[in-house]
């Protein structure tokens, strides 16, 4: 078996050292080489051909930013950023994955072991050495739209809930269909894999793009038209319903599917407090979560979506569910939206 050669480019020795040394436990995976800044990184990319890059952000004589939109310009490959959980880390990780990075992680620390770490980084790396080509993406721009007003009392429950599930490659998918909702479409719940403290960044930065209003979900928020609702990382989101009410619950709990959000979890509380008022869309990533839980929410007669395979940057998670019967149409992401549309305002 060919491993997956993986190079890291941290100024910092320890983070270096820790990586190459964790990463070298994995039998599929081999570090070929580490780098403390860019222009060294830049002359180890071309001799030593990576499958993947490990990028920090903040680093000397060329931040990780700049680096990245040079390596996307003329040498496109798949690129995991490793960041710090400041603010300006989460905020500069979303930017990254504007510019065409593929996933985001956060350095260890806090209750975030080095353990822990690695089982996500791993995962991660195998994901992104499975992609074939790097698209060139152009940051989105923040279009004029009208001011978003406040939920109005009227709005306090949705009809409909839109269920969405993604992971390698859905920051950018969710970034090219969220802003086609209009202002009252019906209350989303998102499950997006990214770990915690980037979440918030995710959500804010949508959140300028979208007619509606996107924020990180918070125990107990009301799902309501007008709001899409992430779940936090390192938590799951399930879809709860008290009368005519739907509310988000986010909880702890064992990750499923390696995951934490899951979508499996996710969707299958959708499928309980919805029923056939829900839509359930899943989207670009690796391995099998939702694929389950779109089954379930199929049987109690939810419409169910599957991103193509042309169009996902990892057939993963679609492909699953295709396979388990739990899909009713595979579109292109571009016609996804207007899929949602017509099902919810032509009913």
């Amino acid at each position: 078996m060919e491993k997956i050669k993986v190079l890291i480019v941290d100024d910092s020795a320890i983070v270096r050292k820790i990586l190459t040394e964790q990463l070298s436990k994995e039998p599929d995976i081999e570090v070929v080489g580490t780098a403390p800044d860019p222009y060294i990184a830049r002359d180890k990319i071309v001799q030593l051909k990576p499958n993947v890059v490990l990028l920090d952000i903040e680093m000397p004589r060329m931040d990780g930013i700049t680096f990245l939109k040079k390596l996307m310009k003329y040498y496109p490959l798949p690129v995991i950023i490793v960041s710090s959980l400041a603010p300006k880390g989460s905020r500069l990780a979303i930017e990254a994955l504007e510019i065409g990075a593929v996933e985001v992680m956060c350095k260890p620390g806090g209750p975030y072991s080095v353990g822990e770490m690695i089982v996500d980084l791993s995962q991660k790396i195998r994901a992104a050495a499975k992609i074939k080509y790097i698209k060139r993406k152009k940051p989105a721009q923040v279009k004029e739209i009208r001011p978003k007003t406040s939920i109005q009392p009227t709005l306090e429950t949705t009809n409909k809930v839109i269920a969405i599930g993604s992971s390698t490659g859905g920051t950018e998918a969710l970034r090219e269909i969220l802003p086609q909702f209009p202002p009252s479409f019906p209350g989303v719940v998102i499950a997006q894999h990214m770990p915690p403290g980037f979440t918030t960044a995710f959500a804010n930065r949508l959140n300028e793009l979208c007619q509606i209003r996107v924020k990180e979900a918070e125990n107990g928020d009301s799902v309501i038209p007008g709001l899409a609702l992430i779940a936090p990382g390192n938590y799951h989101m399930l879809l709860r319903r008290s009368g005519a009410k739907y509310y988000v619950e986010i909880k702890d709990g064992p990750r499923v599917h390696y995951q934490r959000p899951s979508v499996d979890v996710l969707f299958t509380s959708v499928a309980k407090a919805a029923g056939p008022n829900a839509i359930g869309i899943i989207l670009t990533g690796m391995g099998a979560d939702g694929a389950k839980g779109l089954l379930e929410m199929k049987k109690v007669g939810a419409k169910t979506i599957a991103q193509d395979e042309a169009s996902c940057v990892v057939f993963g998670m679609p492909k699953e569910a295709i396979k388990l019967g739990a899909v009713d149409k595979i579109l292109p992401l571009q016609k996804i939206p207007e899929e949602v549309m017509k099902y919810i305002y032509n009913e």
